[in-house]
C-alpha cells in the first residue's frame, strides 16, 4: 500500500439482496488517511449499506471494498473489526455493563493488563467530556441521550483503531445536544485524525463535519465534493439538497 493510496475503496461496488432492486450500484469512491468522508443521501439510497460493507457486516455481490489495501473478504472478519471503530444511532451499550466495562470491552477482550484498561478508559472519557469519577461506575440506564452517545464514541476509539464508521451517531438527540456532539466530534478529530466514514442525512450536519461530501441517490454516487464545492453544485441531486436546506438556513436568520 503506498502512502497516498486511499485507505478505504471502493472499486466498481454493488450490492443486492437475493429479491429486489440493487442497493448500491457500481460506486467507485477513495477515502484517504486522516480524512471526514461524509456519506450523504435521504433514506434508503444506500449510506448504511456501504458502511456495512467496509467492516464486513456485508459482502458486496459485484466489484470490491479494499481497506488498507486488501479486500475485505481476505481480512479476517474478528480482525478487521477490531480496526474499525463504530458508532451507532441507537449506541449500543450492553445495559448491564457499567459504563467503565462498556468503554473498556475490546481492549478487555485483547487481554490487555487490567491497569491499563482502566487508564485507557478514564483517558477515553475525559476525552469525550465525561469526568471518570462521576461516570466510569454508572450504568446506561443512568446517563442522559448524550452521554450514552459520549460513551458510545469513547467505545469505538477504545482500542485505537485507525479507522471509524459512524451511522447517524447523534440523529436521536435533540437538536441542542446534537450540535453540541458535533463541535466536540469535530474538536476530537482535529486531535485524533482519524480515517473516518460518517452517515447523515443532514446536509447541515455534512458541512459542518465533512473533509469531503460523498452524495448517494438511490444507490449510485451522484457525486463527491468539498463542503464548499457542494454548496455549488449543479448536479440535480446535489442542487436539490441545497435548495432544500437553504430557505431553512434564511428562516432561521434574523
Amino acid at each position: 500500500m503506498t502512502p497516498d493510496a486511499p485507505v478505504i475503496e471502493f472499486r466498481a461496488v454493488s450490492f443486492e439482496l437475493p429479491s429486489g432492486p440493487p442497493l448500491l450500484s457500481g460506486v467507485n469512491l477513495g477515502i484517504h488517511r486522516g480524512e471526514t468522508l461524509v456519506l450523504l443521501g435521504r433514506s434508503g439510497s444506500g449510506k448504511t449499506t456501504a458502511l456495512k460493507l467496509i467492516n464486513r457486516l456485508l459482502e458486496p455481490t459485484a466489484g470490491s471494498v479494499q481497506v488498507e489495501g486488501r479486500a475485505t473478504q481476505e481480512w479476517d472478519p474478528i480482525v478487521l473489526r477490531r480496526r474499525i471503530g463504530y458508532v451507532i444511532q441507537e449506541v449500543g451499550l450492553f445495559p448491564h455493563f457499567s459504563v467503565e466495562r462498556n468503554v473498556g470491552l475490546v481492549p478487555w477482550l485483547e487481554r490487555r493488563p487490567a491497569a491499563q484498561v482502566r487508564a485507557r478508559v478514564r483517558k477515553l472519557l475525559e476525552l469525550v467530556g465525561l469526568d471518570p469519577d462521576g461516570f466510569a461506575a454508572r450504568y446506561p440506564h443512568q446517563l442522559s441521550g448524550g452521554q450514552r452517545q459520549r460513551v458510545g464514541v469513547a467505545r469505538a476509539l477504545a482500542a485505537d483503531p485507525p479507522l471509524l464508521l459512524m451511522d447517524e451517531p447523534f440523529g436521536a438527540l435533540d437538536p441542542i445536544t446534537r450540535v453540541e456532539m458535533q463541535r466536540e466530534f469535530r474538536a476530537l478529530q482535529e486531535r485524533l485524525r482519524k480515517t473516518v466514514v460518517f452517515v447523515t442525512h443532514d446536509l447541515s450536519e455534512a458541512l459542518r463535519l465533512a473533509t469531503r461530501i460523498a452524495l448517494l441517490e438511490a444507490g449510485r454516487l451522484a457525486g463527491v465534493y468539498s463542503p464548499a464545492e457542494f454548496l455549488a453544485a449543479a448536479e440535480p441531486a446535489a442542487a436539490a439538497y441545497v435548495a432544500a436546506f437553504r430557505p431553512e438556513t434564511n428562516a432561521s436568520q434574523p
